[in-house]
């Protein structure tokens, strides 16, 4: 694999001269250890929201100590995402990405025998900083083990895996505690990632970019911006903006972020190249990223609680109710990869993020006693959009990365699905309980006018059937409003990608003298 650079090809696998390129006839199996890498992180996100009722009766878990266990591990992840990726850029990304799997099968196993809230909250803690290791490191792996030509195909399955782990995560999770107790669904991790650690230090080459200077400021505001900039997003919909401790935390990620670019700016060898934002297509690559994952955020929120509370599905059932988008995904993922050769990142995300958007309308028609049939179509057209878009753009922001920055550039990825997939819970989740509080009667009482949750539980204690149909309506109601919400935000990035992400001038020439970026050992 140390060969890739010198038998022809530059860091992003286009030709250079000089004999043809010899691919590694091991990086199938690598995609493999790539995407089990991948798939263990989305599967336990998932699980844990069907875990969390046996958990918080298990160990005595208060409200606190259930945001506590839920939002833990997003702020760690969130904040260390940018740090591990420029330490895989200069430590090697197979080291690091092996750290994170011991670190997270460590803290897995701590969290399976937690008799504790604060036992459980100590091993998400350190379940995020073994995802935050292992996360930019496969998708920048990945694009050093395969080339441009294959690298669509690769990308397009890496990206189905997190949709494969984000619909069966709640239908597994379900099963698994169906049959055993609730530290199952930690244990599992165990398992895949002794296989995902093995196969990587025997088929994984190393690679890293060349020697820098560490950038200890940089590290130190990154982290402090991004977690501030989380829990900013997290707490304002619950506390208010003007609440102090929200207040602070947006002060602090603002002079935080600020002062990270503007540092970044300065120094020699910078943790993040800032100038990849003057490239138009990073750019315009990282806004539909952005807002699709802002949408998707919002539509797995709502549409949850629909299935949930105004069909009545059980948890796992309403995981399974998701199969129809993660069917047609994997479909138009294999579809998007063939034809990204022959129409270009650019046009794909445009009409991948259109079939999305349509798919978004097609919810706000629902009506309380529709059933299942418009949101399975709906899913249908979400998941043909996204499968066609989601690789298509993280292909075009990873193309526009120097080599070099292959780690860093996957963590910019990976934050701005963060930070999107966050803004879509918070902003949505404040459409929806806003409308749910306007289309509410008066004479629901105040109870029945916080949220879906109360409303049908109050309707429940006093026998109002009348109420019942009221709270379904009100949250029908707020849902279409919020899918309009989201549906504009996937039409505005279909019509970012296709201004910004038109290659210009601006857009940095491969720099053939540059350091190879693969070491292998």
């Amino acid at each position: 694999m140390d060969g890739l650079a010198a038998q022809g090809k530059d860091d992003r696998g286009e030709e250079t001269g000089g004999a043809a390129p010899v691919r590694d006839p091991k990086r199938w199996l690598i995609l493999v250890v790539l995407c089990l890498s991948t798939l263990v992180l989305v599967v336990d996100n998932m699980i844990l929201t069907v875990a969390i009722p046996p958990i918080a009766e298990d160990i005595d878990a208060t409200a606190s100590d259930i945001q506590w266990i839920l939002d833990s591990y997003m702020l760690v992840f969130a904040g260390l995402l940018l740090t591990s990726g420029s330490l895989s850029d200069r430590f090697g990304r197979r080291k690091v990405m092996v750290i994170g799997l011991v670190l997270f099968g460590a803290a897995s196993l701590i969290a399976t025998i937690a008799n504790s809230p604060e036992q459980l909250i100590a091993g998400r803690v350190l379940m995020g900083i073994g995802g935050a290791l292992i996360m930019p490191s496969t998708l920048s792996i990945l694009i050093t083990v395969f080339d441009e030509e294959e690298r669509p195909r690769a990308i397009a399955a890496w990206s189905a895996v997190a949709m494969v782990g984000l619909v069966g995560g709640p239908v597994f999770g379900g099963a698994l505690l169906g049959h055993f107790w609730w530290g199952s669904v930690f244990l599992i991790n165990l398992p895949i990632v002794g296989l995902a650690i093995i196969a990587a230090l025997i088929l994984m080459p190393e690679s890293k970019g060349p020697w820098r200077k560490a950038d200890p400021l940089g590290i130190v505001l990154s982290v402090v911006g991004m977690v501030a900039l989380v829990w900013t997003i997290t707490e304002w919909p619950k506390e208010g903006f003007d609440h102090p401790k929200v207040f602070v935390a947006g002060i602090v990620a603002v002079v935080a972020l600020v002062g990270f670019a503007f540092w970044e700016t300065r120094v020699d060898e910078p943790m993040v190249p800032i100038e990849l934002f003057r490239n138009r297509v990073f750019t315009g690559a990282s806004f539909s990223i952005v807002l699709l994952t802002f949408a998707n955020g919002g539509l797995l929120l709502v549409l949850t609680q629909y299935l949930q509370f105004v069909l009545h599905y059980s948890p796992t059932k309403t995981g399974w109710a998701f199969a129809p988008l993660a069917v047609a995904s994997l479909v138009f993922n294999t579809l998007g990869a063939t034809l990204g050769q022959k129409l270009g990142n650019r046009v794909l995300v445009a009409v991948g993020l259109t079939i999305t958007a349509g798919g978004f309308f097609t919810l706000t028609t629902l009506e309380p006693g529709d059933g299942f049939s418009i949101v399975a179509v709906a899913m249908v057209l979400m998941g043909m959009g996204g499968g066609l878009a989601m690789p298509a753009a993280v292909a075009a922001l990873m193309s526009a990365v120097p080599g070099e920055h292959a780690g860093v550039g996957s963590a910019l990825n990976d934050t701005v699905q963060q930070a999107g997939a966050a803004l879509g819970v918070a902003l949505l989740g404040s459409v929806l309980s806003s409308t749910y509080a306007k289309e509410m009667p008066a004479s629901a009482g105040d109870v029945a006018d916080n949220s879906v949750v109360e409303g049908l539980a109050e309707a429940a204690r006093t026998g109002n059937a009348a109420l019942g149909d009221a709270v379904r309506s009100a949250f029908t109601d707020a849902m279409s409003a919020t899918f309009v919400t989201g549906a504009a935000a996937v039409l505005v990035a279909a019509v970012l990608s296709l201004f910004l992400m038109k290659p210009g001038p601006d857009a940095p020439a491969v720099d053939e003298d540059r350091e190879p970026d693969l070491v292998s050992h």
